[in-house]
């Protein structure tokens, strides 16, 4: 991924936090694709025949994936925090659990790209609507649409 991003980006070393995302370079059919994934909802956003130059800067394309997945399940751009993409920073993977959470979702794309037949013929509303809908276990099974649900009724 700091490849992907070139020389222009500055590592940080901020204390992690739930409301932190992640992004995995993951390479489908020789094509760069993104997963984003909110650290403490694991809501994800898969998003297909990413270019550098869409990543530059970075923070505008993380923020508009993000609010874009939102709105896509009727929640509002801010439902997991502010989005401001001026505050978009790289940092090193703070948590090894939500990395191999994302491993096993990037096996889910896989596989839903492949019976697809291809990511051409891949509905990738689907397969974001269904990362979103697939139990994964903390400490219990749950699924990333009803914890950002959760959250949002907590917080408004």
């Amino acid at each position: 991924m700091l490849a992907l991003l070139g020389g222009e980006v500055t590592l940080v070393d901020p204390p992690p936090s739930d409301d932190d995302w992640y992004a995995n370079l993951l390479w489908l059919e020789r094509r760069k694709c993104l997963l984003l994934t909110h650290a403490g909802t694991l809501f994800s956003a898969f998003a297909p025949d990413v270019r550098a130059a869409d990543l530059r800067p970075l923070g505008p394309w993380v923020s508009a994936i993000a609010e874009r997945e939102l709105r896509s399940e009727g929640l509002p751009p801010d439902a997991l925090g502010s989005l401001d993409s001026d505050s978009v920073q790289v940092a090193k993977t703070a948590s090894r659990s939500v990395l191999g959470f994302m491993n096993d979702m990037a096996t889910h794309i896989d596989y839903a790209v492949a019976a697809a037949g291809g990511l051409r013929r891949c509905d990738i509303d689907a397969v974001n609507r269904q990362l979103r809908r697939t139990p994964y276990n903390r400490g219990g099974f749950v699924y990333p649409i009803d914890l950002v649900a959760a959250r949002r009724d907590t917080s408004g």
